[in-house]
């Protein structure tokens, strides 16, 4: 990194900043790898996961990761590159869509890679639970039939997971019927010149269910028309926001990368700090290259692949679309993340 290495080093001594090796095609991984480096409380539960864990555990997404993860931190160095072969190799062998040397997408990966460590992390919350039952010279205590057990929550869910409400009101008796599901992340529609807080009002807006599209009321014992809407009824700590860049149309018969332009604001009653952008480089969900940009100790960086430099705050803002349809800058904000700080 030369130059720009002894810079970052001059001006953000306090950190490591580690670009990594790109195996051919793993520009999707690379830069979903940093902004959640990047991300506190991930990497501080990640660390933990690895001291009490590095020696016991049988090889997993998860000790590859947080191995990973530890060989930055524990850097001599404040910069440099760092190849991160042994979780490449491993997601490759657990999963057969990312043999391939084709483009990746980088919010599939996202979606896969935190499903996937919380499903490791609740079966071994679960085998401990296990053991120290059977352990116990105790009485065991039977669960009652139809009494539902308490589900897991790991700290991915304690970080990511957001609770939404999907209501929807019959419009002849009024009755509302509410039904909470969990997410890790929000998935928006764009608009042009857009901000990302009406993107997220269109996501909770009111839906008319008429026609075919009727809803049966409980109530009323047929299908009634109805309105539906969703609402975030609990923000999570780490907001994940993907933005739909790529829109199929129909007279194309293909996927179009959608180049629009949205600002970045506060949203809701949660005042949210973003500190991470997945950029998509390119003009199609088939082809192209991801770059990250990630905020450390109030300055903004730069990773592509091995390469990590300092950039103005200024110069964020030119990768979230252009405000023009037809435009050579492809590079845009793909994967938002942001941090709560807390309740206004």
């Amino acid at each position: 990194m030369g130059v720009a290495g002894s810079k970052l080093e001059k001006a953000l001594w306090r950190e490591r900043y580690f670009g990594f090796e790109n195996f051919g095609n793993t520009c999707y991984c690379n830069s979903v790898l940093q902004a959640l480096y990047f991300c506190a409380p991930f990497r501080e539960q990640l660390l933990e996961y690895y001291s009490k864990n590095n020696k016991s555990c049988e090889e997993n997404l998860l000790t590859c990761l947080a191995d990973l993860f530890s060989q930055i931190s524990s850097q001599k160095k404040k910069t440099g590159v760092i190849a991160p072969k042994r979780f490449v190799q491993r997601l490759k062998k657990q999963n057969v869509l990312f043999r391939s040397y084709m483009h990746q997408d980088a919010h599939e990966f996202l979606n896969y890679l935190l499903n996937e460590l919380d499903d490791i992390l609740e079966k071994e919350a679960k085998a401990a639970k296990t053991d120290n039952e059977t352990s116990s010279n105790g009485p065991k205590l039977l669960q009652a039939n139809g009494v539902h057990k308490e589900p897991t929550v790991t700290w991915v869910h304690k970080i990511f997971q957001g609770t939404l409400t999907n209501e929807t009101r019959c419009l002849r008796c009024e009755t509302v019927t509410a039904r909470d599901e969990t997410f890790l992340d929000l998935s928006l529609d764009i608009e042009q010149n857009s901000s990302i807080t009406s993107c997220l009002n269109n996501f909770c807006s009111t839906e008319t269910l008429h026609s075919e599209d009727k809803f049966f009321c409980d109530k009323c014992c047929s299908l009634q028309e109805a309105q539906k809407r969703m609402k975030i009824k609990k923000p999570p700590h780490i907001l994940v926001i993907h933005l739909k860049r790529f829109k199929y149309i129909e007279q194309l018969g293909r996927y179009k990368k959608l180049s629009y332009r949205q600002t970045v604001e506060e949203y809701a009653d949660t005042e949210y700090s973003l500190f991470a952008v997945v950029v998509h480089v390119g003009t199609g969900p088939n082809h192209g290259h991801y770059v990250s940009l990630v905020k450390s100790h109030n300055h903004w960086l730069f990773f592509d692949d091995e390469n990590v430099e300092m950039i103005e705050e200024s110069s964020v803002q030119t990768f979230f679309g252009s405000s023009q349809e037809y435009s050579s800058n492809t590079d845009h904000g793909y994967i938002l993340f942001y941090e709560s700080l807390g309740t206004r």
